[in-house]
């Protein structure tokens, strides 16, 4: 943990600050975990695409911080409210990770009355909404799992400053952000969050590490690139086709499609899904000089499986949305 006293920081700090100690601190503990708060803040996955995920404006003329982050997912809203959970271990995998993590969530939750569970895939909920969302970021020999926990929030910053697409918010079955979430304090009203925070670190932790004035700067220099416009931004070039498809499993994908006469130059994938291995190498190289048609890309695909870099990704899926 910082030191006392130490004063808040911009949320890229706390995601170097994940980095760094998945780097650096596998010989102290083979799991780790903390707890973080920031300003406004809207926090995008890094494969998303900015402008359809954030109202930029809103977020300018309401002094609301975004940031890209390296795990993959969707986006999230943050504010002084809402508790941040960093949880970085040694498995191996998306699944048994955020298994392992939302189960000791859910667990914790329930000891102090709630009804939550965590059925869903990333998520923990109480009474079938959503208390806390995470995302699965993966470095060599660590799995950092990482995302929200709702003790309080501002409902009308969350739902302005997000713009999910419809088709995410009608695959959940409901009509806008505010209906797929709840908050620790609509359940436990009397509990102030000092007092829920001091309880999760009992629960979830058994230790603590105080970080020195030397590791806090090996953290400051991964902080740095995450102000860099063109990760905020991505890159915005234009191609000769879009694609937008949800894939049940996977999240939603946006294929972007640069074609020299009928055969493919290149191809960039971007959307709410989880990586488990670079896109380009395992998916993407594939494709390259191929006649965008179904069989074409169904046998580029013979000898890649799309499911080793996107969790719950077929051949026939990628193929549906390239080919569509």
């Amino acid at each position: 943990m910082l030191p006392a006293g130490f004063p808040p920081r911009r949320l890229p700090f706390y995601l170097a600050m994940e980095e760094w100690a998945a780097r650096r601190l596998g010989d102290v503990a083979d799991d780790l975990f903390f707890m973080w708060q920031v300003e406004p803040t809207v926090i995008f996955g890094r494969n998303q695409r900015i402008e359809s995920e954030v109202d930029l404006d809103y977020c300018r003329q309401h002094n609301i911080q975004f940031y890209r982050r390296k795990s993959g997912g969707g986006c999230v809203f943050a504010d002084m409210n809402n508790i941040m959970m960093s949880y970085i271990t040694t498995a191996d995998d998306v699944v048994t990770t955020f298994a392992r993590y939302t189960g000791m969530v859910a667990a914790f939750l329930r000891s102090l009355g709630v009804e939550a569970d965590n059925t869903s895939r990333n998520d923990v909920l109480i009474q079938g909404r959503k208390v806390s969302g995470n995302a699965f970021y993966h470095l060599p020999g660590r799995c950092i799992a990482h995302g929200t926990m709702l003790y309080d929030t501002d409902l009308a910053h969350m739902a302005r400053a997000i713009t999910p697409s419809r088709s995410k918010l009608e695959s959940k079955g409901v009509k806008s952000v505010e209906s797929r979430i709840t908050t620790i304090r609509e359940h436990l009203p009397e509990l102030p969050i000092e007092e829920f925070k001091r309880l999760a670190v009992e629960s979830l932790t058994d230790g603590q590490i105080i970080l020195s004035q030397a590791q806090i700067e090996e953290i400051e220099a991964i902080e740095r690139p995450y102000y860099d416009e063109r990760w905020i931004y991505g890159s915005r070039v234009a191609s000769t086709l879009s694609r937008t498809m949800r894939i049940e499993g996977s999240g939603e994908f946006h294929a972007d499609i640069d074609l020299r006469g009928n055969r493919i130059d290149r191809v960039n994938l971007s959307g709410d899904f989880f990586m488990l291995a670079d896109l380009d190498e395992m998916i993407l190289n594939h494709l390259r000089g191929i006649e965008l048609t179904p069989a074409s890309v169904m046998a580029a695909l013979e000898h890649a499986d799309p499911s080793r870099a996107v969790p719950g990704l077929t051949r026939e899926a990628l193929t549906e949305l390239l080919c569509n």
